[in-house]
């Protein structure tokens, strides 16, 4: 299996410009699944719930799901976003696994990291693999690297593959990652994103280094 990642700075409150941006970057690659990072549309540092929910869009409605379902069918490849989700009264950062033919897996983040927890709702969804290829992959998000649980359960499911989409800002994560790898026996596709977000209520600064 070839698998890649795309490491960029998506713009914030800017989702047609960052799936636009995403869709020519990616246009003509040849892989089997490629993984993008964390909120990878969006953007990351919401003043609040509103702000999210503004941007937030339900799966099934989804013009950017349509859009990188027809990307991956053009490409013959799979996509793992990050993916600020709506269902109903609900917010969730979400993973989502998309193929040729359409939405193949939706994972909740479990473990919300800071102020995260002010506007988006824990995830709901088990951790569970799916086999793409051959291949059984497991889909984290982000602050996932923490818990050692979350990495074991996949491997324990049978992943050969962890999916990890991610808004990196501590500068130790990526080694965290490996001894992920080396626990559990599985490889692993951390998608980090780069750049900063200056918003009117703080500043963050995000590693990039993304890795395979």
């Amino acid at each position: 299996m070839k698998v890649g990642y795309y490491q960029f700075s998506p713009k914030f409150g800017e989702p047609s410009q960052n799936l636009e941006r995403i869709r020519k970057e990616l246009s003509g690659v040849e892989a089997d699944i490629i993984v993008l990072p964390e909120l990878a549309f969006t953007g990351y540092y919401f003043k609040d719930r509103e702000e999210l929910r503004s941007m937030a869009e339900d799966i099934s409605q989804s013009s950017t799901v349509e859009s990188l379902s027809d990307l991956c069918k053009d490409n013959d490849f799979y996509v793992v976003t990050g993916f600020a989700e709506r269902e109903k009264d609900k917010l969730y950062n979400s993973a989502l696994l998309i193929g040729p033919s359409g939405v193949v897996s939706c994972y909740r983040k479990l473990h919300l990291f800071n102020t995260e927890k002010e506007y988006f709702d824990p995830g709901d969804t088990p951790l569970d693999t799916i086999e793409v290829r051959g291949v059984k992959v497991g889909l984290m998000i982000c602050f996932d690297w923490v818990f050692p649980e979350v990495a074991r359960t996949l491997a324990l499911r049978g992943a050969d593959l962890l999916c990890h989409p991610a808004n990196l800002v501590l500068t130790f994560c990526q080694k965290a990652m490996l001894t992920r790898c080396l626990e559990n026996s599985v490889f692993a596709v951390t998608a980090n994103r780069t750049g900063t977000e200056i918003r009117p209520h703080g500043k963050l600064a995000f590693t990039g280094q993304s890795q395979i």
